[in-house]
């Protein structure tokens, strides 16, 4: 392509200006260069958006690269190619890597392969304490100058009330969010999926909510106290969403996340997978009730943005017994079709809610670049239908893995062209850009 991509004739929904509209759209010098009614080629490759949604692109604020230590499961380039195919133009990647993403050299050998093979932009989370370990503060001050956005632990919950208080703390100091995964594990146990009617029909470990909330509790009482920025992650439970709501109400500096799995399937999934290890997950798939809930907290504005928490595995680990299986589904290659067939074809929720909370608000909520179409941000841009339809088929992943819960499903949505700086990194059909298998 040339250094200048039109985009023509799109239904163009940007809610950074709160645009809905058919425009075309220009891409040049990696910056939105303009966004017009008919404008005129002038040497740029033309691309016919007539039919489809032209948006910002999406920003996952949860994803496993799991590179280095990991690349049997997953690469920063082929992770990143599967965002592309999603729709993703940024992705954040979590620290749980070997080694852990917890001092300078590490974060700086992963900016590094993400400068030599990444096709979109990705933007590293450290770790909140060393070696994931919840005994002593990672480098935190030392990882930003290496150009982390957060610090989390994920995978992991903070069980260390006093070491969660000095996280925030010293986060502030950085003007960096905590990202907290809410687990006390002396109420989880040994719990594999949530407790319930079908963790009892099918003799598995439960998980309660109160396992989640509980911890939730303790840290929005800690953000009060310390004036931090706290982000929960992959949000499960109603009691968690009236105690975040409350929270806000008061003040307090809190966003959330939801992912796709948790806003579409239940514990009942479970039970009728026959212990489909594709369906086990942390935190675990919840009752119809939290589902609902889940739902009606991101359409009204409660939870800010769809997280993937894109956790790939080897089908090795995934073909284990139910309760030895490692937990996690892939999520970044499926997240814009699961959330057009269950939300948006079902009038759950608008076209311009949708785009906000997988792009606008995510970029807000770690303050990255994109998430706006206005002229001169950057040209990170997603072409996609909702009429078209996906027929998820793991074997034609980007993703070195094929743990995903809608494995032969067909869903209505499918991304079309992702662009990031001007650059054509996804176009279907076509080879993918860059990067190893």
């Amino acid at each position: 392509m040339s250094e200048a991509v039109l985009l023509k004739g799109g239904r163009v929904v940007d809610p950074s200006r709160n645009l809905d509209q058919t425009l075309d759209v220009l891409l040049k010098d990696g910056v939105i260069a303009k966004v017009d009614e008919k404008i005129a080629a002038r040497g740029a490759d033309v691309v016919d958006a007539a039919g489809l949604v032209v948006a910002p692109g999406f920003v996952d604020l949860h994803t496993h690269l799991r590179e280095p230590g990991f690349e049997h499961k997953e690469t920063v380039a082929t992770g990143t190619r599967a965002a592309a195919a999603g729709g993703f133009t940024s992705v954040c990647a979590m620290a749980n890597t070997m080694p852990v993403l917890d001092d300078a050299p590490a974060v700086a050998f992963l900016v590094r392969r993400i400068r030599e093979t990444a096709v979109v932009r990705v933007y590293p989370i450290g770790a909140v304490s060393h070696g994931l370990e919840g005994l002593e503060l990672a480098e935190i001050g030392l990882m930003k100058a290496e150009g982390i956005v957060a610090v989390s632990d994920d995978g992991k919950p903070i069980a260390n009330g006093m070491l969660m208080r000095r996280a925030l703390e010293y986060a502030t100091m950085f003007g960096l969010p905590v990202v907290v995964h809410e687990e006390d594990p002396s109420l989880v146990g040994g719990g594999v999926m949530n407790e319930g009617w079908a963790s009892t029909r099918l003799g598995l470990p439960g998980w309660p909510n109160v396992g989640e909330s509980a911890m939730v509790a303790r840290d929005l009482q800690l953000a009060a106290l310390t004036k931090a920025r706290l982000h929960v992650a992959h949000v499960s439970t109603r009691e968690s969403l009236e105690m975040i709501r409350v929270a806000r109400r008061a003040g307090i500096a809190v966003t959330c996340e939801v992912t796709p799995h948790h806003l579409t399937l239940t514990d009942e999934d479970v039970a009728r997978s026959s212990y489909d290890t594709r369906f086990k997950m942390n935190p675990p798939l919840r009752s119809e009730a939290d589902r609902a809930a889940l739902v009606a907290a991101l359409v009204e504005g409660t939870i800010d943005a769809v997280a993937t928490d894109h956790a790939p595995h080897h089908e090795d680990e995934k073909a284990l017994a139910f309760e030895d299986a490692p937990f996690g589904v892939t999520g970044l290659e499926t997240a814009l079709p699961v959330l057009v067939e269950a939300l948006l074809v079902p009038r759950a929720i608008t076209l311009q809610r949708l785009v906000e909370v997988l792009s606008t608000a995510p970029a807000r909520v770690f303050s990255l670049p994109g998430g706006t179409l206005a002229e001169g941000a950057p040209a990170d841009v997603v072409v996609f239908s909702t009429t078209k339809s996906t027929h998820v088929t793991p074997d034609g992943f980007a993703s070195r893995s094929k743990n995903s819960p809608w494995t032969a499903r067909t869903l209505r949505g499918r991304v079309e062209r992702t662009f990031v700086g001007g650059r054509e990194v996804f176009a279907r059909g076509a080879a993918p850009v860059g990067g190893d298998r």
